[in-house]
């Protein structure tokens, strides 16, 4: 399997790594990365719905962090990737 995680960075000239998180199971499009109030906000959410033999079956995951900024790093330093 695909390991997927994501990382986010202090994009000044040090590029200190802020925090790694494990979003193995979602795509890309199911991250949503939010920085505001000094904070980085992740939500992650992935829906799956099957039909089997006996009906519908559903599937729901989510994860939600919310990470505090280091002291002097700005909301418009910090970038991230999948």
């Amino acid at each position: 399997s695909i390991q997927r995680r994501l990382r986010m960075w202090n994009s000044s000239h040090d590029h200190r790594l802020l925090a790694l998180m494990d979003v193995k199971g979602f795509d890309p499009k199911e991250v949503t990365v939010m920085v505001k109030d000094g904070k980085v906000k992740v939500l992650a959410e992935h829906k799956e719905e099957h039909t089997t033999a006996r009906g519908k079956e559903y599937s729901y995951r989510k994860i939600m962090k919310e990470i505090s900024l280091p002291p002097g790093v700005s909301e418009d330093e910090v970038t991230y990737s999948l």
